[in-house]
């Protein structure tokens, strides 16, 4: 008796952030609409009108004002505790389907399905509660292998007859052939822009030509990354679920400012914040870190202007995660490269040589400082109750030069008591 084969369904919710936003704005379900990153600057998600008119996703927000003018195309700035918060609810209501499944990204849920009866009728009950409940339209792709799971994901978004669900184990081997041939290999999980041109040297144009290339050569031309891709074309799992997600081995968390800064306390207070964001997650998975790096950026695209983009990088006392004691030392290598000549759009924190807290070396030579574990489990907890940036560190947050310009951001209706929709 053979074994069975797997049922890997993947959820990915359509056009995500566009879909946060009509949530609470059902008068926009048919307006052309665009959400714009960081600082309003780059086109992140899009509504299928959008698409139609020729928006392209990451094109700079200066180069659609025209066409948005014209066609009224609506921009709204990214409202990520909003849409944090949805995803939380839409893979919620995913775990009630399977006890096997792995959150792939904010927008994006990978399901084992394998064993249930009525794969179908189970795949229109799971699009059909999520969109129901939390308001998210989902397609749902299910396949043999997580790279196959997102090709069919694929094909239930572009095919208005699958009724966004597509099962890619369903169909014959001449049909999954004439399927994959019809897919560009650019879609296919993995092979990004760079690949695509230097597989089209080699022939490879579908995704069906790189489920048929020769292994020895896409091996010895690509390496072992590439080969598991073919073998999951080829229906062979080499990319497993991930239930429980590893530990992170580094920490960033930087930003592009909302408008130049030129003072050294304003650069201090937006490392604070991002010295708090980090340390939050470093304790949320028990552990601390050892090495801390602190880079400024002046503004690249802009030539005409003097450019500096220093780094230094500092192995702590002690491994810590405490924000008071790293924020410190982020404060003091800050003042160690600041020149005031010149104008910094960007600044960031790395923190690296993470281990668990149950593993601590000793330094003979530098005396351990008082720890502010309990304070920081206090700092957490109110955090987490009330929303973060409830108690902060110092001064954090104190100066507006250099937070994002978010002018066109939508109310947060779920995370703000004062914001709550109103009927």
């Amino acid at each position: 008796m053979g074994t069975a084969v797997q049922q890997l369904a993947l959820v990915d919710c359509n056009n995500f952030y566009v879909s946060c936003e009509r949530v609470f704005r059902p008068d926009l379900k048919r307006v052309p609409m665009v959400v714009l990153s960081n600082n309003d600057g780059c086109v992140v998600s899009r509504s299928n009108e959008a698409k139609a008119l020729g928006i392209r996703m990451g094109q700079p927000w200066f180069e659609c004002k025209a066409l948005a003018e014209e066609h009224g195309i609506l921009a709204m700035s990214s409202n990520y505790a909003l849409y944090a918060d949805l995803s939380n609810r839409v893979m919620n209501i995913l775990s009630q389907f399977a006890p096997r499944h792995e959150v792939y990204s904010i927008d994006e849920c990978f399901v084992d399905l394998t064993g249930i009866p009525k794969l179908r009728d189970v795949s229109y009950t799971m699009r059909e509660r999520v969109t129901k409940w939390s308001g998210i339209p989902v397609c749902v792709g299910i396949g043999p292998t997580k790279t196959l799971a997102k090709l069919a994901n694929h094909v239930a978004k572009k095919h208005p007859r699958s009724r966004g669900v597509f099962n890619y184990n369903a169909l014959t081997e001449d049909q999954k052939a004439h399927l994959l041939q019809r897919i560009p290999v650019e879609e296919v999980w993995g092979v990004g822009r760079k690949l695509t041109q230097k597989l089209a040297l080699q022939g490879v144009r579908t995704a069906n030509d790189l489920r048929q290339a020769h292994v020895p050569t896409l091996r010895d031309e690509f390496g072992v990354v590439m080969e598991k891709i073919q073998r999951e074309l080829q229906e062979i799992a080499c990319i497993d679920l991930q239930e429980i997600q590893p530990d992170r081995q580094q920490i960033i968390s930087s930003r592009s400012f909302g408008s130049m800064v030129t003072q050294l306390p304003i650069l201090q207070d937006a490392l604070s914040t991002f010295v708090a964001n980090a340390c939050a997650k470093l304790r949320a998975q028990n552990s601390h870190a050892a090495v801390l790096q602190v880079f400024l950026q002046t503004n690249r695209f802009r030539k005409e202007l003097p450019q500096y983009m220093p780094s230094l990088a500092v192995p702590l006392p002690y491994p810590t995660n405490d924000s008071l004691e790293v924020n410190r030392w982020a404060s003091y290598l800050c003042e160690r490269m600041f020149k005031p000549e010149y104008q910094y759009k960007k600044a960031g924190i790395m923190l690296s040589e993470i281990s668990p807290v149950t593993h601590r070396q000793g330094d003979l030579l530098e005396p351990e400082t008082t720890s502010n574990s309990r304070l920081m489990v206090a700092l957490d907890s109110l955090n987490q109750r009330y929303g973060r940036g409830t108690v902060k560190v110092s001064t954090q947050g104190s100066y507006m030069a250099w937070q994002m310009k978010q002018e066109r951001m939508s109310p947060s209706y779920t995370t703000n008591w004062d914001e709550l929709p109103q009927a």
